[in-house]
């Protein structure tokens, strides 16, 4: 029974934080916009705790996707399911059972919270299949992972403004940057058994289109800042935020494997920047 607890584990990526935390801090920008600041303990452990539920379902359901891909990977070749130490079965029951108890963490809020949640689903459980017949797979997960943001804005006023879904298209840029990045390091692999990524699509402009995504993303962070009366301790997490892009360039314009999966994981340090910035700002205002 241990041992099976810690193949789930695995299978859920429990060990590589960084996926967790890249779903965590759009959904915490928007809670925090959403309520000028503190949201208050409830709010904030439901959708903290419902984004680490969610990207868990949605590792064990893109395994199971992608188990007949996942052994010809160097990267995903020991992931449990791929590697035979547990059935496919298993996997679907995993995401099925998290996904309910995601779900159960939204019933103490409205209705328009409740009924979001249900494409939030079906965008997250569909993104596996797209890497199949899909250019841009990447963007499709940035819809999946910044579904947090209406939600937290639906939530806390029971309505979406427009800067809630400016909000949720910037972090589409950024998605769709980091994820390239991911992409990046595997794009040998992936040319070989056939999945379609960003950084196959983009060719030999994949680090331009790294940088003009993050750039966008900075922009139009930007505005909804200035739209949502945000003001310098923000402005100086952008600041941050660029500078984490930048330092993101020296790392990928070589294309090494390693070095582009660093970068990726470097994203982190942007989140928590944006989200910093979003904090002292309503903090110290």
């Amino acid at each position: 029974m241990t041992s099976r607890f810690l193949l789930y584990l695995r299978l859920i990526r429990i060990e590589k934080p960084i996926g967790y935390m890249l779903l965590v801090w759009p959904t915490l920008w928007g809670l925090w916009i959403a309520a000028g600041g503190w949201p208050g303990w409830p709010l904030f452990l439901i959708f903290s705790v419902g984004a680490v539920l969610m990207h868990s379902a949605g590792c064990a359901i893109n395994d199971f996707a992608d188990r007949d891909f996942d052994r010809f990977v160097e990267r995903t070749r020991d992931r449990p399911l791929t590697a035979g130490l547990i059935a496919p079965w298993e996997a679907v029951a995993v995401a099925i059972l998290l996904s309910v108890i995601a779900f159960l963490l939204l019933l103490p809020l409205n209705l328009l919270t409740k009924i979001l949640a249900v494409p939030a689903l079906f965008i997250a459980a569909a993104y596996p299949w797209l890497k199949r017949f899909f250019a841009v797979p990447q963007a499709w997960l940035g819809l999946a992972f910044g579904f947090g943001i209406p939600m937290a804005f639906a939530a806390v006023r029971n309505d979406i403004p427009a800067t809630a879904w400016l909000l949720m298209l910037g972090n589409g840029f950024w998605t769709l940057a980091y994820d390239t990045e991911y992409a990046m390091a595997d794009k040998a692999d992936d040319l070989k058994i056939g999945i379609r990524t960003s950084a196959i699509t983009f060719g030999r402009f994949d680090i331009t289109a790294v940088m003009l995504c993050q750039g966008i993303m900075l922009i139009i962070l930007f505005f909804t800042g200035m739209s949502a009366g945000l003001g310098s301790w923000f402005v100086a997490g952008l600041i941050a935020a660029a500078l984490c892009a930048l330092w993101q360039y020296r790392l990928i314009r070589e294309r090494d494997r390693m070095r582009c999966h660093l970068a990726f994981r470097y994203n982190n340090w942007t989140g928590m920047a944006l989200f910093a910035g979003i904090l002292l700002d309503y903090a110290l205002h």
